[in-house]
C-alpha cells in the first residue's frame, strides 16, 4: 500500500521536515511511501482550455505528468504546505487546479483514497485551520476521504507553528501531537 506525500514548499526546511518525518512513520508502520516534493519542479499553473475535455490528458507537458502516475497508484495522500497569506501555498494551489486533467481522464480516478492534511505557519494562528480546510475541500471534490486528528487536540489535521525557522518547527511538540493523532487515525483508516 503506497502513501504519497507531497511537499507544498518551495523551500528545503520546515514543511519538508514535518512530511519527512510523517513518511518516516508510515514506513516504520509498514507502509511503502513516495515523496514528491515541488520545489525545483516546473508545474505551470492551469489555463482552463479544456484540451483535457477532449483529449483526456493535460496540454502542459511538465513535472505533473509524473504526478498524476503517482496519484492514480497511491491509496493514501498528504499534503502538507507552508502557510501563505492565511492559505496554502501557490505551488500547492496549481497541482490541485491541474488536477482537472486528472478527473478528465477518469472521474474516479481519486475516489476512495485517504487524505490527510498539514499545514506550518509562521504564527501560531497564522491560517493553518484555513489552509487546511483547502486541502480537504480538494479531497471532498476529488472523492478522497479526509481525515482529520479528531476531538480534543487535532480537530482538522496537523498543524505547526514554525516562527519561519527548521529549528523552531523541530521544537513545535503540540504540533507533533497534532501530527501523531492525525497519523494514528489515518493508518486506522488505510488498514480497514
Amino acid at each position: 500500500m503506497m502513501i504519497l506525500g507531497i511537499c507544498g514548499s518551495p523551500r528545503k526546511a520546515a514543511t519538508n521536515h514535518v512530511l519527512s518525518y510523517a513518511l518516516e512513520k508510515l514506513e516504520n508502520n509498514g507502509f511503502e511511501t513516495k515523496s514528491f516534493l515541488l520545489r525545483a519542479k516546473k508545474i505551470a499553473p492551469c489555463i482552463h482550455c479544456d484540451y483535457c475535455l477532449k483529449h483526456k490528458e493535460c496540454v502542459q507537458k511538465d513535472d505533473m505528468t509524473n504526478l498524476y502516475a503517482l496519484l492514480k497508484e497511491a491509496e493514501g495522500i498528504i499534503m502538507a504546505t507552508p502557510v501563505y497569506n492565511g492559505g496554502i501555498s501557490g505551488q500547492l494551489k496549481c497541482i490541485m487546479d491541474r488536477c482537472r486533467a486528472l478527473g478528465a481522464e477518469d472521474i474516479n480516478s481519486l475516489r476512495g483514497k485517504i487524505g490527510l492534511a498539514i499545514a506550518v505557519g509562521g504564527d501560531r494562528s497564522g491560517g493553518q485551520e484555513p489552509a487546511i480546510q483547502q486541502i480537504h475541500s480538494y479531497y471532498i471534490l476529488n472523492g478522497i476521504v479526509p481525515i482529520s486528528g479528531g476531538s480534543f487536540g487535532a480537530n482538522l489535521g496537523a498543524s505547526f507553528w514554525s516562527k519561519d525557522k527548521l529549528e523552531e518547527v523541530k521544537k513545535d511538540e503540540y504540533g507533533f501531537k497534532t501530527l501523531n493523532k492525525t497519523l494514528k487515525y489515518f493508518t486506522n483508516y488505510l488498514e480497514k
